[in-house]
């Protein structure tokens, strides 16, 4: 177990040790940079360490703004999924990463927080320090109160009004509560971008948690489009140049200079200090992500905008409606999924949702669970609601965006797979399992794959019925090929039946067919022995690589993963099994 762990994460933990190291480079590499040398000793002396500390978080910060757009960018990920299917030497792992795309967005934006974090409050203390040295040069904070007043007075002293090297050229201690101090800083324009750009971040991420998406997602949608600001001002941010550095070091010898300030400007070895402004980088680390993202919405935006016909829309059992459209050039590949807008509804609001059709058909489909006001009102609009049947040359516009790559589309890489959907989140292996069933039916069968386990968990008995059509249309056809081995399905039922009828199903035990899916396949009650599952599936494909494919809660997630882990064996003729899971 420790072992399959271990190959398992070494991909991620490389990438992670990368990033981090990145993150503590640009910190040590910054921090060096202010603290020792003497282009920045005067900064240095009025602000103390401050300037260094909010100078190396400003690093970080531009790195991982740079970072944060790009696993976002979901053709680009489409892309190197593709091409790295065609590669031999990064298949599985590089892959495996892609499909981690969101989780690595949350995690720079984790580190984002903790950076501006550092950011602000350093130049908090900077600021502080600096209006200390415009309002009392002479106060007991600075070892020497005539360098400190010469630096507060050189662009006066040295005749130069664009010589200064504190920011804060004048004040008004009169204002209260700390007012005048407040209203200085945001005066550059270093401060009131800066301002800006924390206010816009908190509220995004704020506003980025799983109970706000899922319960206010428009909420979610217009506050996370705030990153147009953030980028705009993050451009803007270092313009200022409030962080200056000395330029006439052959003139004015920091070493030689330094103690003696009043001697500046009558001393041929002593000029006064000449300061020039500090050059804006934050352009440099995010042009080409925000290039990149303004490509990819270009793309999604002209692929959004191009017509699709609503063919036919049925009302399953179970709360279950299927939508099925057709779109011209629309490409897909079994168990990708889509974007999906109603414009009638709300032009913001795209929601995922897997394709459930297969590419042998002449139609794309989606099946939505009505679980959310957007959901029961897309229902409504398209007559689903069982109050009126609308025409299909009547039905509001719908606008897709996709389709997209997701784990899910490896399957055909493996020669054993196991599958396992928890409730709606059977539909990726709906796509697989038609598509597979199609490619046979037109003797298309060169498949790699020669054996897949299917288990899937429901929580009521009517759960079933939309997909026990497509099953029992499997099943049939591989047991009239003499191919019954192929699909070894298990549908376990996790509560739902009344006293009543688990007596009704207990006399029926002993019938063919099972009484309540109509399938070969007797229904289990309760939750599947996962230790035991993984382990006869391990004795039945020993030295075989099993792709186990997973979408539902992060529950089941976990367990499904560490048993992957437990019961796979690097060596010897045991089986290995590669977990993944469903990412959107």
């Amino acid at each position: 177990m420790e072992a399959m762990h271990l190959v398992e994460r070494t991909p991620s933990f490389i990438l992670l040790v990368i990033w981090l190291g990145w993150n503590i480079w640009q910190l040590v590499k910054t921090m060096l940079v202010y603290e020792t040398e003497d282009r920045y000793y005067y900064i240095r002396y009025l602000t103390g360490p401050g300037v260094s500390v909010a100078k190396s978080g400003g690093a970080a910060l531009n790195l991982n703004s740079m970072l944060i757009l790009l696993p976002v960018c979901r053709n680009l990920i489409s892309y190197l999924r593709g091409s790295c299917s065609t590669n031999q030497f990064c298949r599985r792992s590089f892959r495996r990463q892609l499909d981690k795309n969101i989780a690595f967005h949350k995690l720079v934006a984790y580190m984002l927080l903790m950076w501006t974090i550092v950011h602000v409050v350093a130049h908090m203390f900077n600021f502080r320090n600096l209006y200390l040295n415009r309002t009392e040069c002479n106060h007991t904070f600075y070892s020497d109160a005539e360098l400190s007043c010469a630096l507060s007075d050189n662009a006066e002293l040295s005749g130069d009004p664009n010589n200064w090297i504190n920011p804060i050229l004048s004040s008004n201690p009169k204002l209260p509560f700390g007012l005048d101090l407040i209203l200085q800083g945001l005066i550059p324009i270093a401060g009131w971008t800066g301002a800006i750009l924390t206010v816009v971040f908190i509220v995004m991420f704020s506003s980025a948690t799983e109970f706000i998406r899922r319960s206010y997602f428009e909420t979610f949608w217009v506050t996370h489009h705030l990153f147009v600001i953030y980028f705009s001002m993050l451009l803007i941010h270092g313009t200022g140049g409030i962080i200056r550095s000395q330029i006439n070091l052959e003139e004015h010898n920091i070493d030689d200079c330094r103690d003696v300030p009043e001697t500046w400007g009558n001393n041929a070895t002593c000029a006064y200090p000449e300061f020039k402004d500090g050059s804006a980088g934050s352009w440099k680390w995010c042009i080409g992500p925000i290039f990149l993202y303004v490509m990819e919405r270009t793309i999604r935006f002209v692929r959004s905008c191009l017509k699709v016909t609503t063919t036919k829309v049925v009302k399953h059992p179970s709360k279950v409606i299927e939508i099925q459209m057709k779109k011209s050039g629309f490409k897909m590949q079994p168990g990708q999924y889509i974007f999906l807008k109603c414009p009638s509804i709300s032009h913001v609001q795209w929601h995922p949702f897997t394709l459930t059709s297969a590419p042998e058909q002449d139609h794309f489909s989606v099946h939505i669970r009505l679980v959310g006001d957007w959901t029961k009102q897309l229902s409504k609009v398209l007559g689903a609601d069982g109050e009126e049947t609308i025409n299909p040359e009547n039905l509001p516009r719908l606008a897709v965006d996709g389709p997209f790559g997701t784990a899910s589309i490896d399957i055909f890489k493996y020669e054993v797979a196991m599958c396992v959907g928890a409730g709606i989140g059977v539909t990726p292996f709906a796509s697989i399992l038609r598509s597979i069933w199609l490619r046979s039916l037109n003797q298309k069968d060169n498949l790699k794959i020669r054996k897949i386990y299917f288990f899937w968990i429901c929580p009521d008995t009517s759960a079933f019925e939309w997909f026990t059509e497509l099953l029992e249309s499997i099943e049939n056809h591989f047991a009239e090929q003499g191919r019954a081995h192929f699909l070894q399905y298990n549908i376990y039922l996790t509560r739902g039946w009344t006293t009543k009828q688990a007596k009704h199903l207990y006399l029926q035990e002993e019938q063919e067919i099972d009484a309540i899916t109509g399938l070969r396949q007797k229904t289990s009650y309760g939750r599947p022995m996962w230790d035991s599952i993984f382990k006869h599936i391990g004795e039945e494909n020993k030295g075989v690589s099993v792709g186990v494919f997973f979408c539902g809660p992060a529950a089941l997630s976990r367990v499904l993963h560490e048993n992957s882990n437990k019961h796979s064996k690097l060596l010897g003729e045991g089986a290995r099994f590669y977990y993944n899971k469903e990412n959107f």
